[in-house]
């Protein structure tokens, strides 16, 4: 339907619902995570200035001589970095396109020799996502394998990455402790909204994977499907893209980063290690069972070298600044359109 209105819900109908339900799933989902973000940094900011935090900041611990917890290996470092490359590759090439009057990104596009090239990009960039997402499917596949996991476990044990009950209560506590109502939570291996976010990657990659197969590929796709099905791809397609680019720029970033307990960056994914201070606060419960299961002895390292930490700090600031100017220009644009 090259002319159609996805507006017009009585001349298309299968067009104006799909816009709708990816509109109100944006708007519930930044609203949402906006009011936990606010409440949070506002928790952190009175505990940071607090006199309590202050007296204990003034006991200096030399970190040279502290000993870390190993908490990943290269292999989850290495498939991070491809996720930050692919993700800035789409999200600059995608919103260049969704938005080709911003000034940036359409600066970016002249700079690259104009939206066919941009489009060449953004597929480079679809095919390192499947890579690594089809490497991370055959880590899985292994654990499965040598028993490290099991499917009992996803819904039992510590090291699931699935959202389950106990996260609901792990959500309640946390919001009575960020207005003042509750002890701060004690969280074991993932957090809740670590698991949003490794839960995201499997919705982003399936939804927007498939649209984007769709209209990469649209006499192949049409062979099976009316050709009103690129309308709504384009639709699902856009406005997922949309969010996804968004919460990792906005929600992502002050979860891992920007918030006061972690600021100026949590570099534990590059580093592959967490001072044993840090994990004793940020991870009390799962300290605690290492403890009593007599694992912790294994888990420590030395920390990464000096060299080695100032260059992947310099190298996460380059990322999260280009994430933030990105976002930046998809908020001057937005705004634009609505006023």
């Amino acid at each position: 339907m090259p002319h159609a209105d996805h507006h017009d819900r009585q001349k298309y109908p299968q067009l104006f619902y799909p816009f709708w339900a990816m509109t109100l799933l944006i708007i519930f989902t930044f609203a949402g995570f906006g009011i936990h973000a606010l409440l949070w940094l506002n928790r952190s900011l009175i505990e940071r200035f607090s006199t309590q935090k202050i007296q204990e900041k003034s006991i200096v611990f030399d970190e040279k001589d502290e000993k870390h917890v190993k908490r990943f290996n290269v292999s989850h470092t290495l498939l991070h970095i491809m996720i930050i490359v692919s993700f800035l590759t789409l999200a600059i090439t995608g919103m260049s396109l969704k938005f080709p009057d911003n000034p940036l990104f359409s600066s970016i596009t002249h700079w690259v020799g104009g939206p066919h090239m941009m489009g060449k990009i953004h597929r480079v960039g679809a095919l390192i996502t499947f890579l690594y997402f089809a490497a991370h499917l055959f880590q899985l596949l292994v654990l499965f394998v040598k028993r490290k996991i099991t499917i009992m476990g996803l819904f039992t044990e510590e090291y699931s990455l699935i959202p389950l009950p106990r996260d609901l209560i792990a959500v309640k506590d946390s919001l009575l402790y960020f207005i003042g109502k509750g002890p701060k939570p004690a969280f074991g291996r993932w957090t809740y909204w670590e698991k949003f976010d490794y839960m995201a990657v499997f919705w982003g990659i399936t939804i927007i994977g498939s649209t984007g197969l769709t209209l990469a590929f649209p006499e192949i796709a049409t062979r099976f499907l009316p050709g009103w099905a690129l309308n709504i791809a384009t639709i699902i397609h856009s406005d997922e893209a949309l969010l996804a680019t968004g919460f990792i720029f906005s929600m992502h970033f002050f979860h891992s980063h920007m918030r006061p307990d972690n600021f100026p960056m949590d570099t534990v994914i590059f580093t592959q290690r967490l001072p044993l201070s840090r994990f004793k606060e940020e991870r009390s419960k799962e300290y605690q069972e290492m403890v009593e299961k007599g694992e912790l002895e294994k888990y420590l390292v030395a920390p990464s070298s000096k060299g080695y930490s100032v260059f992947m700090l310099i190298m996460g600031w380059i990322f999260l600044s280009i994430g933030l100017i990105c976002l930046g220009a998809i908020i001057y644009s937005l705004v634009r359109l609505v006023f």
